[in-house]
């Protein structure tokens, strides 16, 4: 059992697509999404092999690589003479580091003013909480129950409206979201040097109702055409053309690293170099979140399509 975990808050830079296979719809490759929600999600199990291969392409010594496999899971494939015979029957054991899914927080929408709006849902937002507390996280997060945008909202006209895509939702205008946006914002850039996305969040959050907001994650998501050129012909490969979707640039998503202990006395002994650790859980489970909040990547790539440039994102560890 996970004994701790920090939040991950994944700030998509360029178009995102995690696949969930061929499809029989209009959308030949979608994307992976909840199946009682239908909101996009990202599996643990993709996140985590992408934050371990970012540790792996950092590892030199192989002091350093066998780490990883004691942190994320021995890896049979790593060719290794030195990592072979250090986990000569050991190979069966859990992985110190777990991960769960990537659940969506903010998703950017086009706007009649102020260019796009992030917009979110109670129901998103309570679970983020629950989550939050689930991770002992000091938080106290206010939960709107109607649709409302902060005060200095640089989304809203006549007052009291937005226009998002061609949709337009009589909005509340109070206190309470400039409060939200505020904690949002230092959550998930608080890293940021640069204030202009803090700041963005500040005034162009939307709060909607569940309903609308599942309406625009599914039906407002971008979905591309993609082909083949035959180099003999100079034409399109009769098979090639195919429909692809992604999560949109500044969508925000949010995961959660999960700590345990190492669970084989062994490998306590040779990950933390001290005799004491397999005695006491509490700091053996801290030394493995310190080894990973001190080697955690701030950019990943995640997803397909990595050669033209797609699925980079910015992670903010909480």
């Amino acid at each position: 059992m996970f004994k701790s975990a920090k939040p991950i808050f994944i700030y998509v830079e360029t178009p995102l697509h995690v696949g969930s296979g061929s499809d029989l719809g209009i959308i030949d490759l979608p994307i992976q999404r909840e199946r009682h929600t239908d909101f996009p999600k990202i599996e643990g199990s993709s996140l985590k092999g992408c934050i371990r291969e970012a540790f792996e392409e950092r590892a030199k010594a192989e002091d350093e690589k066998r780490k990883i496999h004691i942190a994320f899971g021995y890896d049979p494939s790593d060719e290794s003479e030195v990592i072979k015979e250090n986990f000569k029957d050991k190979e069966h054991f859990a992985s110190a580091i777990g991960f769960a899914d990537a659940k969506i927080l903010l998703f950017p929408v086009k706007s009649i003013k102020g260019v796009f709006a992030w917009i979110t849902c109670p129901r998103v937002l309570n679970r983020f909480k629950e989550d939050l507390e689930m991770m002992n996280y000091s938080n106290n997060l206010l939960i709107p129950s109607e649709q409302g945008v902060p005060l200095n909202s640089q989304v809203v006209i006549d007052n009291n409206k937005v226009v998002l895509e061609e949709f337009a939702f009589e909005v509340k205008k109070d206190q309470k979201y400039n409060d939200l946006s505020q904690q949002l914002s230092e959550m998930i850039f608080k890293d940021q040097k640069e204030p202009f996305l803090k700041s963005k969040l500040k005034t162009n959050l939307v709060v909607l109702n569940d309903d609308d907001f599942k309406d625009f994650v599914i039906n407002s998501t971008e979905v591309i055409t993609r082909t083949k050129i035959d180099n003999l012909t100079g034409t399109v490969s009769s098979t090639a053309l195919f429909n692809e979707e992604y999560l949109p640039s500044e969508t925000v998503l949010y995961s959660m690293a999960l700590f345990s202990p190492v669970l084989i006395d062994e490998f306590q002994k040779s990950f933390f170099f001290d005799e004491n650790v397999k005695t006491n859980e509490v700091i053996a489970d801290k030394l493995v979140q310190k080894y990973f909040v001190d080697n955690f990547p701030k950019r990943l790539q995640i997803g397909a399509n990595s050669t033209i440039g797609k699925g980079i994102v910015k992670l903010t560890l909480g």
